[in-house]
């Protein structure tokens, strides 16, 4: 099997530095809606791990957080694609908890809902905590420029051996090839 690990804001659809609030606000990245459903015809499953904290700073609820992800799969749906499973942090900035990234807490849980070792599976994200949570667990690291990339890739602390690419799709591309 598989597997693939992918942050939401700033990979799969466009970020906000006032946080996606709503439905209307979330806007999915050209291309990346494609390469994860190229990725579920090639048999991978595709799993999100994503920091939510608008959630825990007041900005929006658990059910609007819902029906933005639910827009998220219903716009992944018309394109043949899907996900295995959505995990995030509802937790403020501040917060002790383990599973804000760059913790690995996330991951954990996906480990053991899925039953898998993320040991050497792709996770993609565009900042430094996903590719430091991502290496706490043994994860390969690839940074996407889209969202906080640029400015994260000259970051001194991204993991040794990080892949830089562009975006989403062409971290698929790369992948399938």
């Amino acid at each position: 099997m598989k597997f693939i690990v992918l942050d939401r804001d700033g990979v799969i659809n466009k970020d906000s530095d006032q946080f996606i609030k709503s439905p209307e606000e979330w806007e999915p990245i050209p291309g990346s809606l494609e390469a994860i459903a190229r990725l579920n015809q090639s048999g991978w499953r595709v799993v999100i791990a994503s920091n939510q904290s608008g959630v825990g700073r007041g900005l929006f609820g658990m059910d609007m957080l819902n029906a933005i992800n639910g827009r998220m799969v219903e716009a992944l749906a018309q394109v043949g694609g899907r996900l295995d499973g959505i995990f995030f942090c509802p937790h403020a900035a501040d917060s002790t908890c383990d599973c804000r990234k760059p913790k690995p807490g996330l991951l954990k849980q996906i480990e053991s809902r899925f039953n898998v070792d993320l040991g050497g599976v792709p996770i993609v994200g565009d900042s430094l905590r996903d590719m430091q949570a991502g290496a706490a667990v043994g994860c390969e690291p690839y940074l996407v420029l889209t969202g906080k990339g640029e400015k994260t890739r000259d970051d001194p602390a991204l993991p040794p051996g990080t892949h830089i690419y562009p975006d989403l799709a062409a971290v698929v591309d790369a992948l399938l090839d």
